[in-house]
C-alpha cells in the first residue's frame, strides 16, 4: 500500500454554493469517507481555513520569523484534503475522482515520497 494526497482546491473569490448544495455536498463527502474506510484505505481527511488565516513561519539569518497571510497569493490555493492508503495507483485514482465528484472541487492526486529503507 502507498500512500497518496488528495488535495481539494478553491477558488479565491468563487461564491459559496447554495445551502442545499453544500448540504449535498457534505452528505455526498461523507458516504464517499465511508467507502474509503470500508476499502480499508482512510488515514485522515479534513478542510482547512480560508488562506487568510495562515499564518507562515521561515528562517532567515538564523531565527525564526512569522508572517500573517498565505505563503502566495494565488488564485487557486488547497482548502483541504485526505490522506489515502491505497493499494495501488489506479485506486487512487479512482478515489480521486470520486472525491471531486462528491465535493464538487478540482482534487489533485500526489504520492507521498518512499522513505528509504535502512540496510
Amino acid at each position: 500500500m502507498a500512500q497518496y494526497l488528495l488535495a481539494v482546491h478553491g477558488v479565491d473569490g468563487e461564491e459559496p454554493p447554495p445551502s442545499e448544495v453544500m448540504e449535498q455536498m457534505f452528505a455526498d463527502v461523507s458516504a464517499f469517507n465511508d467507502r474509503v474506510r470500508t476499502a480499508g484505505g482512510w488515514v485522515f481527511a479534513g478542510g482547512l481555513q480560508p488562506p487568510e488565516s495562515a499564518e507562515v513561519f521561515r528562517q532567515i539569518d538564523g531565527r525564526t520569523e512569522a508572517s500573517d497571510g498565505p505563503l502566495a497569493a494565488v488564485p487557486v490555493f488547497l482548502s483541504g484534503m485526505w490522506i489515502v492508503d491505497a493499494p495501488d495507483l489506479e485506486t487512487a485514482r479512482a478515489w480521486a475522482a470520486e472525491g471531486s465528484v462528491a465535493c464538487r472541487r478540482p482534487v489533485e492526486l500526489r504520492p507521498f515520497q518512499v522513505e528509504p529503507t535502512e540496510s
